[in-house]
Parts: structure tokens; C-alpha cells; sequence
């Protein structure tokens, strides 16, 4: 036996959606092994002990969607609608990356993530230098789906971003050689034309052709601000979601983010094809987007996972604001059970894990599935009481800063809040020093 968590409230999210008390659950290598009630009698002999006495312990949270190419952009881009906000400071920012400040920017993007309680993330790069991201992860210990965006069209595309369709496809496919698999599979690739405005169809085709023929997921925007809508439906004579059917890009490997002005056919389509959509209810609100009908979308069987996206359009990378946002921002219009604590912790674990494709793995605590943990005090003044229903303590009052333990394959990446993995100081100072640099070169 390699590690063992004591006395925790253990929110399971099996099938039955268990909530065990005082309970343990045991870790071998990279696994759950048992979930339950201590063993009686001798006492076991364990590599590691983890006393989660009186707190809440859950599945390790997962961002949905996620842009780690963004965060030294974080406070630089308010005030904006999407496309000024892409065209104006997002582009020329991602253009002025080298492969330095990208991996400053990922690792201060998983430092924060793991602070506030996420193990994996869905995340879309920039069209360059996606390897210093992967290589964060890889030393940081986060679990992530990710690939670089692919934009070979666009009005107001910096030359930085622009690329032709064979080099967004031979680079995508040569990250996918070299990451897709690695960590025992904790690394994934897929393929992130960024949305319908900056691909071409024959790119748009492509994806669809590669990502069936390697097995991999694809990860793209749609409808997430009305302008944009307005002009794909001139540019392509279609809705986005439809476009994307169209196209052959809808199925079971595919994540939609945002999704925010739905047509009724373009929802059934999802529905009918099983495609993924990752709501981020912060992202926008900030940008005037305003938010996709998520009751709706559940009661018709969709799967909804939760997404913080980007930093500068946010701006935070916490899924704890995330959850609260989502049970709060739909009960004026759908009424106060629209969306219970239950549905949306479901989203940000079960829902995300669906998302990218990890359903088998993770999302829940259960023998066999990977051991991506953690542990979340509620005992401070913010959460106290917190009453009978510890999911419904987490949602609305519960906070990153109370996440005190963080695993991932069984590893610990943080334990009573230090990070493990990386030295939080030198990943902030790093930050400091690229953002204003790339700031400088932008302004």
C-alpha cells in the first residue's frame, strides 16, 4: 500500500452520487484501490497518510476549456466585446510569445490551477511554441488535453499567427507525435482550429479527417458572441454548430466551448451527435457575451462541463467562481431548482472528465479510476456552518483558498497548500518579468 487518506467527508461522485463519512480511501501507484469505512483490527502499514479530518474530499476539479498561452495577459484586456478583444490585445500578445514567456505563462497557469483544486484542463494554445505548455505539464504533474490553436485565415490576424493550412496541420500532427500518450497517458493531443473566423474549410475539413484517422478529440469556440454569429452565417451561409456538422466536426470527440447563442436546431444537433459543450459563465459575463441556456442543454441530454477559459477575459482560472456563477446566473430566468449544487459540481468533475474524453479515468472516486484528488477545508468563517449537504457548502461557499491537498496520478502536487512540483516564487516572478515584457512589446 502506497498512500492512504484518513477521515475525510468523501463527496464519490459515483453512480450513486455517495457521500461517506469518516471514510478512507487508499492509493496504489497511480489508482484508487478502496473507497469505504477503515479496515478493523491490526493497522496497515502505509508509504503515506493523509489525515483529511473534517474535511470534504472530492475528485480533482477539470477546466473544460482553457487558453495557458493567455495568462501573462491577465489585467491587460478589459472593456472589450470578443472580436476587439481578439483583434486588439489578445493576438497581438499571443504573436509576441517566444518559447520563454510561453512557459512562463503555462506554469503560472498550473500553479494557479492546482492551487484551486483543478488536476486537468482542456486546453488551445497559440498557433506557436505549444511544447514549452506540455512541457509545464509534464513537470508540473497537471493532467491536460491540449494542442495548438490553428488559424490559417482571419481579419486582423497579426503576421505572428498567420500560417498556411499544410503548416497548421504538419505542426498539429507533429505535436501529436511527440506528446499524445507521454506520462503514462496524463498527456493528450488534440486539435484546436481556434473557431469558424480564422480557419478555412479545407482546414476545417482536414481536422475533422486527422482527428478521426488518429483518435484524437478536436477542441474549438462556437457561438459565443452575436457579432461573431452574424458574420459566420455571412461567411458560411450556416450557424456555427450547424457549419461544424456540416463539416463532419460534431461527435463524442469533440468539445464546443461557450455555445452561448444556440439555435434550436443547432442544440439538437448536439444532442443527436453527443457533442460536448464547456460553459464559462465568468468569461462571458466579462465580455458581454452573455451565457449559454445550460438547463436547457442538460434537460436534452447534453453534456455541460465548466471552463474558466482565459485569463485576461476572466480574470481568474478558479473553478470554485466558476461553480457558484453557474448555479446563480440561470435561477432568475429558469427559477431557483434550475440548476441544483449537485448538477453543477457534476459538471466541473464528471462533466469535464466527459469532455475530454477521460470518463473511464477520472471525474470520479472510485476503485480502478485514477487517484486526481483533493481535499477542501470548509471549516474557516466563509464557509461555517456549512449545514448538512457538503456539495451544496462547496458550491456556494466554498473557495480555492480552503483546497489544501492536490493529487494527480496519485502524486502530490500540494499538500496544506505548497505547491510541490513547482517553486511558486520563481513561477511568479517569471510571470512578473514576461508579461511586462511582452506588454512593452505590444504597446
Amino acid at each position: 500500500m502506497e498512500l492512504v487518506i484518513q477521515n475525510a467527508i468523501v463527496i464519490t461522485m459515483n453512480a450513486q452520487r455517495q457521500v461517506l463519512h469518516g471514510a478512507e480511501v487508499v492509493v496504489e501507484n497511480d489508482r484508487i484501490v478502496k473507497v469505504g469505512a477503515p479496515a478493523r483490527g491490526g493497522k496497515q502499514r502505509f508509504r503515506k497518510t493523509i489525515d483529511a479530518k473534517g474535511r470534504v474530499l472530492l475528485p480533482g476539479l477539470i477546466h473544460a476549456h482553457l487558453h495557458a498561452c493567455q495568462t501573462l495577459c491577465r489585467n491587460r484586456a478589459d472593456g472589450y466585446e470578443l472580436l476587439d478583444w481578439l483583434r486588439e490585445r489578445i493576438w497581438p500578445f499571443e504573436a509576441a510569445h517566444d518559447a520563454v514567456s510561453m512557459r512562463a505563462s503555462a506554469d503560472l497557469t498550473f500553479a494557479e490551477m492546482i492551487k484551486s483544486g483543478a488536476t486537468a484542463a482542456l486546453d488551445m494554445g497559440t498557433v506557436r511554441h505549444y511544447d514549452a505548455v506540455f512541457e509545464s505539464a509534464r513537470e508540473s504533474g497537471v493532467r491536460l488535453t491540449g494542442g495548438k490553436a490553428m488559424m490559417d485565415s482571419g481579419q486582423g490576424v497579426p503576421a505572428g499567427l498567420r500560417e498556411t493550412t499544410e503548416d497548421s496541420l504538419n505542426e498539429s500532427l507533429k505535436l501529436l507525435q511527440r506528446w499524445h500518450g507521454q506520462e503514462g497517458g496524463r498527456l493528450q493531443y488534440a486539435f484546436a482550429p481556434r473557431f469558424v473566423l480564422s480557419c478555412t474549410e479545407g482546414l476545417l475539413k482536414e481536422v475533422g479527417e486527422r482527428a478521426r484517422q488518429t483518435g484524437t478529440r478536436i477542441h474549438t469556440h462556437a457561438s459565443e458572441n452575436q457579432t461573431e454569429c452574424d458574420v459566420v452565417r455571412s461567411k458560411t451561409g450556416m450557424d456555427n454548430v450547424g457549419y461544424f456538422q456540416h463539416l463532419g466536426l460534431l461527435g463524442p470527440a469533440t468539445t464546443l466551448a461557450h455555445c452561448v447563442w444556440l439555435t434550436a436546431a443547432e442544440q439538437r444537433a448536439l444532442h443527436e451527435t453527443k457533442t460536448h459543450v464547456c460553459h464559462c459563465p465568468s468569461s462571458n459575463l466579462k465580455l458581454a457575451s452573455g451565457y449559454a441556456k445550460v438547463p436547457e442543454l442538460l434537460k436534452d441530454g447534453v453534456n455541460v462541463a465548466l471552463g474558466a477559459d482565459g485569463a485576461p477575459c476572466n480574470n481568474n482560472l478558479d473553478l470554485f467562481v466558476e461553480m457558484r456563477l453557474a448555479a446563480l446566473i440561470h435561477k432568475p430566468r429558469q427559477g431557483p431548482t434550475s440548476m441544483s449544487a449537485a448538477q453543477v459540481l457534476e459538471m466541473a468533475t464528471l462533466g469535464g472528465a466527459r469532455a475530454l474524453g477521460l470518463e473511464a479515468d477520472v471525474g470520479s472516486i472510485e476503485p480502478g479510476k485514477k487517484a486526481d484528488l483533493i481535499t477542501v477545508d470548509l471549516n474557516d468563517a466563509a464557509s461555517t456552518p456549512n449545514g448538512d449537504d457538503p456539495v451544496s457548502a462547496l458550491v456556494y461557499s466554498g473557495q480555492s483558498s480552503q483546497v489544501r491537498d492536490v493529487l494527480v496520478d496519485g502524486r502530490v502536487l500540494m499538500r496544506e497548500r505548497e505547491l510541490l512540483t513547482l517553486d511558486e516564487a520563481k513561477v511568479l516572478a517569471a510571470a512578473r518579468e514576461h508579461g511586462e515584457r511582452l506588454a512593452q512589446q505590444i504597446a
